[in-house]
């Protein structure tokens, strides 16, 4: 049953690529009686063109992530009920930044990325919570290669790697302006178990401002 205290909450789910995030999203938003939003995939109109060739479509394939996720955002603050949102809008900036240092951004493009996120920031209310799937690189893959969808064949360890490290720098990050709950989620837990956890967490506030891991 959800608590009055849980009821309008705004929680993000950030993660790696195939780390669970839309699992542990379904599940929370079913405990905790939350809209989710999920991160756009099958409708994506860039994605298969960016695994075909990166360094061409990285800066419009975030541009178009990013409108997208602003416009999730905007719903879930205008709705006033709360939500769950699978990949926040702020970790975009992991993948910017990730792509940008290995050369498959340019440098330009990407201050012209992080200028329109900042103009952006300015009408988006910040979550409640985040909820940080910790995997590891080479987990990461495994599940990506174990769900076989075409348009990710191109991705190998070693981007899954520079994302991982973009990631701990972010989450060191964020944790200092939204709270942050670290989940090792490489073990994978049983999601409810860990929507029970999370629930708990927030309601004790003991997480606050810092990174806590199970």
């Amino acid at each position: 049953m959800t608590s009055n205290s849980m009821d309008k909450i705004f929680i993000g789910i950030s993660g790696l690529i195939g780390a669970g995030k839309s699992t542990l999203a379904k599940t929370l938003g079913e405990h905790l009686g939350l809209d989710v939003y999920y991160e756009p995939v099958e409708d994506n109109e860039y994605l298969s063109d960016f695994y075909l060739d990166i360094k061409r479509y990285s800066f419009p394939m975030q541009i178009y992530l990013l409108n997208r996720r602003f416009h999730q955002h905007q719903t879930i603050i205008w709705h006033g009920k709360g939500g769950v949102q699978d990949r926040t809008i702020y970790e975009d900036t992991v993948f910017a930044r990730m792509l940008m240092n290995s050369g498959l951004m340019d440098p330009r493009d990407y201050r012209t990325y992080v200028n329109l996120f900042e103009n952006m920031s300015n009408f988006m209310c910040k979550p409640n919570v985040i909820i940080y799937l910790d995997v590891k690189p080479s987990i990461s893959l495994e599940r990506i290669n174990m769900r076989s969808r075409d348009i990710e064949s191109g991705i190998t360890l070693e981007y899954l790697e520079k994302l991982y490290e973009e990631y701990e720098l972010f989450i060191k990050d964020i944790s200092k302006l939204i709270p942050v709950i670290r989940v090792d989620w490489d073990t994978f837990r049983d999601v409810e178990d860990v929507a029970r956890a999370i629930e708990e967490e927030y309601l004790n506030a003991s997480f606050l401002r810092q990174v806590v891991k199970w």
